[in-house]
């Protein structure tokens, strides 16, 4: 090859690089107008962890997408220790959920191993405490680095990325409002819902939304929480409750009725038994009345009964954590024919595609989709198989049955499948049956530590051969023994099929295949031995 044309060769290669490419993707865009009726094949609004996973996936598959995301601040804008809260790329689950939850929960747990480690031998301080401020920082460090990490991955995939408020003007028209106020019209052939939710406070409770934090807060305050009262008995409420009375602090639980009304009943009380045995004090049958701010900074707050006594309690934060909404109202959706319920969700199904609106091309995911589960994995998968259908030719739907997961309480709790009452509704008492067992883990064995609340339950039809039904455990490290069991399970696993599997000694996850004893027999559940 002469010189002039190696020089030439080097100046295309140059100019059809990556890096250029992706520098002038908008004049791409801009030129391929004229042969596309829209601008986008997919605008993603919202970028959690369903939104951002179905947008990286349609990209991969050859297709113009963009993601919209914006935060707005948490209620407490004026409050010193929050001041507002606000995060950046990755949703809820990444910035003030899962991701965080697990980290204090983790540092929570390892408070307890310190303790512990004295009676293996370690010559521990007995003065050892938990500097809020430091684990908060490593804690947000972390979350950071996956907020920049996302940011990251959309480019390499080329998704187009707006810091800013998504919205439709028509069906096929999203208006985009970034923090200076700009605006832009995106056009998209297909769009898809991903806007997740937020925390719910009571604005009928005087003093409530200026004085409450929620768990879009917690994890994000600059100061220690202090004496801490947690209205809810959701897990959010649980979680939160848990990992702040293993960091020290004196935490109140204040219940109107039951916790983790979702979950199976039995189940629940051993979590909140545990919770109680160990520290965290609950006020049960209760109702919040009011929240003042004292001449010291305190929060005090009325409250009332279940025989209508009422009495007044002062804090120094108050968590609420009674329930979430979905951020859908500033989305215009009945105004271009997206049929709602009575909450605010979306309602898929249409045309046979679980996640398909009443308009035809516009889908939603995650927890703003009807009856769905309000898990980030469901709405990883979710979003990804709805990228393939609508781009790669894939028919595959989202199975939203039987999907495990696991309150990570101080005694986490593991499930999958259906509760006991649920079973005793479908089913009929007569036609299942539930075999169980009180477990003592090893490591609990040397520390002496409480396992009166150590269970777990199978639930199946009737018969060797009957189908397992529900799987539940509370225990040490519950959701990595009940991930594998749930795959099981999506398979059609049987009672035969589980008792006759040798488990692995010694384990909390041998218990499970170890199971014998009936509830309808009336024996002792205990395990004794090996």
């Amino acid at each position: 090859m002469s010189a002039p044309m190696a020089i030439g060769c080097r100046k295309y290669r140059r100019l059809f690089s990556k890096q250029n490419l992706y520098k002038y993707r908008h004049l791409l865009r801009y030129l391929s107008k004229s042969s596309k009726k829209f601008e986008y094949d997919l605008v993603v609004i919202g970028g959690g962890s369903g939104g951002l996973a179905c947008s990286k996936e349609a990209a991969q598959l050859g297709k113009r997408v963009a993601v919209l995301d914006y935060v707005n601040p948490s209620s407490q804008d004026k409050n010193p220790h929050c001041s507002g809260t606000k995060w950046g790329l990755g949703g809820t689950c990444v910035n003030v959920g899962c991701i965080p939850k697990k980290l204090m929960h983790q540092a929570a747990l390892l408070g307890h191993a310190i303790e512990d480690s004295r009676l293996y031998g370690w010559d521990v301080p007995h003065s050892v405490t938990n500097d809020w401020e430091k684990m908060c920082g490593a804690v947000q460090s972390y979350v950071k680095s996956l907020n920049w990490g996302h940011r990251v991955q959309l480019q390499d995939k080329n998704v187009e990325y707006l810091n800013s408020l998504g919205s439709f003007s028509d069906q096929h028209t999203i208006r985009a409002v970034d923090s200076k106020g700009q605006e832009r019209f995106l056009t998209t052939e297909h769009a898809v819902i991903a806007v997740g939710g937020r925390p719910t406070l009571p604005t009928q409770i005087p003093g409530m939304v200026d004085r409450a934090i929620t768990s879009d807060d917690i994890f994000w305050m600059k100061k220690p929480p202090g004496k801490t009262l947690v209205v809810g008995g959701s897990y959010i409420a649980l979680e939160s409750a848990g990992f702040l009375t293993g960091l020290g602090f004196d935490t109140t639980v204040m219940v109107r009725s039951i916790c983790l009304r979702a979950f199976d009943q039995q189940m629940a009380s051993f979590v909140t038994d545990y919770m109680e045995n160990n520290g965290t004090r609950f006020l049960r049958q209760c109702l919040p009345l009011g929240v003042v701010k004292n001449g010291e900074g305190k929060l005090e707050v009325s409250y009332q009964d279940g025989n209508g006594n009422k009495d007044l309690e002062t804090f120094d934060t108050v968590l609420m954590a009674i329930g979430r909404y979905s951020v859908t109202d500033k989305l215009n959706l009945p105004d271009i024919g997206v049929s709602m319920d009575d909450i605010g969700k979306v309602i898929g199904g249409h045309g046979g595609d679980l996640e398909r609106s009443s308009v035809p091309h516009i889908y939603a995911i995650g927890d703003v989709l009807h009856e769905r589960p309000e898990l980030t994995p469901v709405a990883i998968k979710a979003g990804r198989l709805l990228a393939r259908r609508l781009f790669g030719g894939s028919q595959i739907q989202m199975n939203y049955d039987q999907v495990a997961t696991t309150v990570f309480t101080p005694l986490e709790y593991g499930v999958v499948g259906m509760s006991e009452e649920d079973a005793v509704t479908t089913q009929g008492e007569g036609s299942i049956e539930v075999y169980h067992a009180f477990y003592a883990p090893l490591e609990y064995a040397i520390p002496g530590r409480d396992v009166s609340q150590c269970y777990i339950k199978v639930i199946c039809e009737n018969g060797d051969d009957g189908r397992v039904l529900g799987i539940h455990l509370t225990g040490p490290n519950a959701g990595e023994i009940v991930q594998g069991f749930s795959v099981a399970m999506g398979c059609g696993l049987t009672w035969r099929q589980l008792s006759s599997s040798v488990g692995i000694h010694p384990t909390t996850a041998e218990e499970l295949v170890k199971l014998h004893i009936t509830k309808s027999s009336g024996l002792d559940p205990k395990v004794t031995g090996c």
